[in-house]
């Protein structure tokens, strides 16, 4: 018998603005711009959350977390996607993989996927090795290859046997 299996996709998109820091996959990465949002704004982070919440049919990351409320303001992302971790739903299913995609004309991603991939993996309770960061730029075409801002996209697999 095959074990049963979710899949789900999410994407994210935040824009530049000084005087905030720039978060990805939980990673401080220098850089004289951060990404504008009520929480840190780890667009790669939030990409994974809405990533859970579609193979479950559980919404979106703004229905969880309304930007309306004072009560996630300057929020953790890893927090946020902890408190998904915890929905009765996703109880007796496990991650078989995380391919995750950040979009950005700068700041160069190489020098910090590998400690993103093991905050995500830590945070799953998996090994390293399922989770996939990778980065590319839009060749200097639109918002992201101006450099308005990052945006990340990720696919998650989950199952149960």
């Amino acid at each position: 018998m095959l074990p049963q299996m979710r899949v789900g996709q999410g994407f994210d998109v935040h824009s530049f603005a000084p005087n905030r820091k720039l978060i990805l996959g939980g990673v401080d990465i220098p850089h004289n711009l951060g990404l504008l949002g009520h929480s840190d704004a780890d667009v790669l982070i939030h990409a994974i959350c809405d990533a859970v919440l579609g193979a479950f049919a559980l919404g979106d990351l703004g229905k969880w977390f309304p930007d309306s409320s004072p009560k996630f303001k300057d929020s953790n992302s890893f927090d946020l996607l902890k408190s998904i971790l915890k929905a009765p739903e996703l109880n007796d299913w496990s991650v078989a993989n995380i391919d995750s995609t950040i979009i950005a004309q700068s700041p160069k991603m190489a020098p910090y996927i590998d400690a993103m991939r093991k905050n995500i993996s830590a945070v799953f309770s998996i090994d390293s090795n399922q989770v996939s960061v990778k980065a590319t730029t839009t060749e200097k075409l639109g918002f992201t290859g101006r450099g308005e801002g990052i945006a990340a996209m990720a696919t998650i697999l989950f199952y149960r046997n």
